[in-house]
């Protein structure tokens, strides 16, 4: 369990932090723009279920929020040797195939209850639809941060999928919440020409 009796330690003040493993990186390493893109995404959820009245999708991002700390304690600790270098134990988060599983089973069900899309759609809505929707760009842009981490460093595999699947997942639910109220804002290319 974590314990914080202190906020500030200062031991980032030279622009460094420590991984899990208590080793230290640059702030400005692509690894931690992926974390802190990752915060930023959680954050942004936060925001949505201020507005979102809908159970099932309340439900849906409450176990999203809470994967997505784990998903920044598996960014933040090093693979380990081995064949089993994310193998997820008593002491180390990793996020697993199965949790990746139950994302496009969510997708699913949710694309199942509305029309396919027939154009692009813009980003907005009420309810919580606009701030899911970026929630979903901000994911888009902890996914190209955690792939330049992994340009450098080996990155759960499983973690590179729950990232690219929870885009996903926050457009459907995005335009889930839109359907309820009125449909999708959809893009009308050229339309100010």
């Amino acid at each position: 369990m974590v314990k914080l009796n202190k906020i500030y330690t200062r031991t980032g003040d030279a622009g460094e932090t420590g991984l899990v493993d208590g080793s230290r990186i640059s702030k400005a390493d692509p690894l931690m723009a992926a974390i802190g893109d990752v915060d930023e995404a959680n954050s942004a959820i936060g925001v949505a279920l201020q507005r979102v009245e809908d159970d099932e999708v309340r439900a849906m991002l409450g176990r999203i929020q809470n994967e997505l700390f784990d998903l920044g304690a598996d960014l933040a600790t090093p693979a380990k040797n081995g064949e089993d270098a994310f193998a997820p134990d008593e002491m180390t988060l990793r996020i697993t195939a199965a949790q990746v599983s139950r994302l496009e089973d969510e997708i699913d069900a949710m694309n199942e209850k509305m029309e396919p899309l027939s154009s692009f759609i813009l980003p907005g809505g009420p309810g919580g639809a606009a701030e899911l929707l970026l929630a979903r760009a901000t994911m888009r842009r902890a996914e190209r941060a955690a792939v330049a981490a992994a340009q450098g460093r080996a990155v759960n595999p499983a973690a590179m999928a729950y990232i690219n699947r929870l885009s996903d997942h926050l457009f459907v639910a995005g335009r889930l919440l839109n359907a309820t109220r009125g449909g999708d804002i959809l893009w009308r290319p050229g339309a100010t020409r």
